[in-house]
């Protein structure tokens, strides 16, 4: 074909871009960073193939075509049967057993990357089990999505230095480059959903040829392979570049150094990697898949080595069948919570240099006030703009875990104490409300975020202290205290008709709002107004119930027999427990939003929450505290067992009756994120605990100090963000300010006044303890604030009741009370 022969395809620009399946069987890549390539593997096929960076999909998918002279026509990724196995246990090279459900035929494929280029390759076999080979043809078919786009892409036929190619650009200077070690007998290019090669060959059983390029559009690159000239065996190298010679340049180069050079090196690499982690295998609970390893491979993957520490959430796109170019969603970010769960992983498999990778990854990206940005791409960019106090409170506690593991050098501490004090800092002028809960929606007091900040702050003060700044670690101390004091009056809910019904005192409720701040007030440092939930709601106080209350037995704040522990489990058993053919599993929260619609639909921002395998390893952990063995070791199999064919573990499983239409079937992996790579890290860490017969990742400061030592604390805290209406009497009530200021203030009714001029502590805040404790029930504490450094009055009086009692939160309370700051918010669903 010249190119006087050539004519556009019609058709352009194409078909709406859509993503592919999140179902992914398997993820790989090379062990060494001069490779820049990540792929994913569903439904026989490639899927997303990542270029430069692991957040940068590349392609939609690519797969083949077979037809005969007789009509027949078949898509591999549609019309066979599919088994997926790794060539080695611990390396992410795959083997991949394509079977035609009729029989006929039989594709094989061994897929990796090159370890020194990006170029990815793929041993392809075609085998014909009725008739010969003859009778066949075989197409390649290639989706291009440059960059993180199906949109504005441009195709064409052409060759590098005499070697026949197809090519692929698109915007931010990136290109693709397709050939194989047999000749091509065919190449098109054109236009999805018009004239690309599975319409031509669906309609015509040919590619035509004069279709040489296609212009900006969501286009598709096809080229038959010639099965004759390689007796059913090929290599198919695709290769990436900034510029199109590039990417032709590295396709022939790993062509000619050849597969089984290329193999032996990937091989190798995943191979010396693998044989320095802890030995935490365990007997095999599905065929052929080693789940520690496997849970490995997922960590390392989304680690790229060109960006030390950086984990994303996930190598696939939930729904991404139903998404276009407008909605990648944000599983290809980094999330600093899910990084430093991901790091405790890496910890509790032997990875330490991986661990602390992430410690320094997270010091580089921490903003300047000390918080870390809610999710944020590989540079540090921030994604969306909200705050979650928890997310600004696990850095500290990896950083006091890689301390106490012994794993830093003389003095390397000293290089992370800045980065600890500035999130501390944070925490203590913003805490202890959340600016959402862990999973990104309503703001207010969670008991998952409390428990991490309390143990947060416990560790930063051994810290502290251990650079001679005791006067800081006691205030830290203190606070945490005062925090943990609090977390009944804050979370714990009593006389609602769920406890009742399970004959439970209470039980602690998924989040419970704060009630909104006085705009009036000086709140520089404080967490914004905007990030906080409205002062009331609709919704029936204390009935939203969440597995996240565990977290107060997983960070060591209560013991696993605690009664409000005991009645809190029963809850959360009786309304978000789902028994499915693995085994026990659980979902977010009552009411949640966010999975599939009952038909099976895929999420489109409405929906219906699903079961979640991480819920089963965090049970497992709270089974390990309470020295259940045996339910843990139950429940690590279950969790396995909710694993996709390759032992990916998902976001949520299906959990209605099957669907085959919709491939969704009970107990198996919905259409969400897969592989969820903190569900990974989750199952490493309950096959560590397992292994030590204690919860690897509790922090020791909290249970020495509140389960052994029982501390309480001496005070209660008013600040504007956290306005205490009572305190029990006997204790002291602190007064906290963003500013210094001149408290004035009265126990008789004004009858008599004080005052009390602030401190400065090393935070930044401001500090007055009121003599408090010999005042009788029943006084009213009234005070107001001289601003010395704005030199005026605030303008407003405040009160605190003594009484004899720290009250819990009622679920019977009338929801229209003047006192909001106890009650649980209307979720609003989001995605990650």
């Amino acid at each position: 074909m010249t190119e006087d022969n050539a004519i556009t395809p019609p058709g352009g620009p194409g078909g709406p871009a859509r993503w592919t399946s999140s179902a992914k069987v398997g993820v790989g890549t090379a062990r060494t960073a001069a490779s820049r390539l990540w792929f994913t593997l569903s439904h026989g096929i490639l899927n997303e193939i990542y270029y430069p960076r692991v957040d940068a999909a590349c392609t939609r998918d690519f797969g083949f075509l077979v037809t005969s002279a007789d009509g027949y026509f078949a898509e591999e990724k549609r019309d066979a049967d599919h088994e997926v196995g790794v060539l080695e246990h611990g390396v992410p090279a795959y083997h991949l057993l394509n079977t035609a459900q009729d029989g006929r035929w039989r594709i094989q494929k061994q897929i990796v990357t090159d370890p020194r280029r990006e170029v990815l390759i793929q041993q392809v076999t075609f085998e014909a089990l009725i008739g010969d080979i003859e009778d066949y043809r075989l197409f390649a078919l290639l989706a291009p999505h440059l960059v993180n786009a199906g949109a504005d892409n441009s195709a064409w036929v052409g060759d590098y230095k005499g070697t026949p190619m197809l090519f692929a650009t698109g915007r931010q200077g990136v290109s693709l480059a397709l050939a194989c070690s047999v000749p091509w007998k065919a190449r098109s290019v054109g236009y999805v959903g018009a004239s690309d090669g599975w319409r031509q060959l669906n309609r015509d059983g040919c590619l035509d040829e004069r279709y040489q390029r296609a212009e900006r559009g969501n286009v598709a690159l096809s080229a038959e392979v010639d099965l004759a000239a390689s007796d059913g065996t090929m290599l198919i190298a695709l290769g990436f570049g900034v510029r199109p010679e590039e990417a032709g340049f590295r396709a022939v180069s790993s062509l000619t150094e050849g597969f089984e050079e290329l193999r032996r090196n990937y091989v190798q690499g995943w191979r010396a990697w693998q044989h320095a982690l802890l030995p935490l295998d365990h007997p095999q609970s599905r065929a052929n898949i080693n789940t520690y390893r496997a849970s490995t491979i997922v960590l390392a993957t989304h680690q790229p080595p060109s960006v030390p520490g950086a984990i994303i959430a996930s190598l696939s796109i939930p729904w991404g069948f139903n998404k276009g170019d407008e909605d990648l969603g944000g599983y290809h970010l980094v999330w600093p919570r899910d990084l430093v769960e991901n790091a405790g992983g890496l910890l509790a498999a032997g990875a330490v240099d991986e661990a602390k990778s992430v410690l320094g990854y997270l010091r580089a990206i921490q903003e300047a006030d000390g918080h870390w940005s809610q999710n944020v791409w590989l540079d540090g960019s921030a994604y969306w703009g909200g705050v979650q106090m928890d997310e600004c409170a696990f850095p500290i506690l990896l950083t006091d875990m890689i301390r106490r593991g012994g794993h830093f050098a003389h003095g390397e501490l000293d290089s992370y104490m800045d980065m600890v004090e500035r999130a501390a800092t944070f925490i203590l002028r913003n805490g202890p409300v959340t600016g959402q809960d862990r999973w990104e929606e309503d703001a207010g007091y969670s008991p998952f975020t409390l428990a991490v900040e309390i143990a947060a702050l416990l560790a930063a003060a051994d810290m502290m202290e251990l650079f001679g700044r005791k006067e800081e670690a006691v205030y830290l101390r203190e606070t945490a205290d005062a925090w943990n004091d609090s977390v009944e009056r804050w979370t714990f809910a009593t006389n609602t008709e769920l406890a009742e019904k399970l004959g439970v005192e209470g039980y602690y409720v998924r989040i419970s709002p704060v009630e909104t701040a006085d705009a009036a007030s000086p709140l520089d440092g404080f967490v914004p107004v905007k990030n906080r939930p409205p002062a009331d709601t609709d919704r029936p106080a204390a009935q939203l119930i969440s597995p996240d209350a565990l977290a107060l037995v997983r960070f060591g704040l209560r013991a696993p027999d605690d009664p409000r522990i005991l009645g809190t489990v029963k809850a959360i058993d009786a309304l978000l427990k789902v028994e499915l053919p693995q085994g026990p599993l659980w979902y977010r929260y009552n009411g949640d939003g966010y999975g599939e619609h009952e038909d099976g639909s895929p999420f489109d921002g409405t929906g219906i929450g699903r079961a979640w395998p991480l819920l089963t390893g965090e049970r497992a952990h709270y089974e390990i505290a309470a020295g259940n063995l045996v339910r843990a070791q139950q429940l690590l199999v279950t969790l396995e067992d909710s694993a996709g064919p390759g032992g990916l573990l998902p976001e949520q499983v299906w959990d209605g009756e099957d669907i085959p239409d919709r491939e969704l079937f009970k107990g198996r992996p919905s259409g969400s994120a897969m592989p969820l790579v903190w569900a990974h890290a989750e199952h490493i860490k309950l096959m560590r605990s397992l292994k030590d017969d204690k919860v690897f990742d509790m922090p020791p400061q909290t249970v020495q100090r509140y389960l052994v030592d029982k501390v309480t604390s001496p005070r209660r805290t008013w600040r504007f963000n956290e306005k205490l209406r009572s305190i029990p009497a006997g204790l002291k009530l602190r007064i906290e300010l963003p500013a210094p200021a001149l408290i004035h203030w009265s126990l008789d009714g004004w009858a008599t006044t004080h005052d009390t001029p602030t401190t400065a502590n090393a935070f930044g805040l401001h500090i007055a303890d009121l003599p408090t404790t010999g005042a009788p029930e029943g006084r009213h504490l009234r005070f107001t604030f001289y601003w010395s450094g704005a030199d005026k009055w605030e303008g407003t009086d405040f009160a605190v009741a003594v009484d004899g009692d720290d009250a819990m939160f009622h679920g019977s309370q009338d929801p229209n009370a003047p006192d909001a700051s106890r009650r649980v918010a209307e979720p609003a669903e989001t995605t990650k």
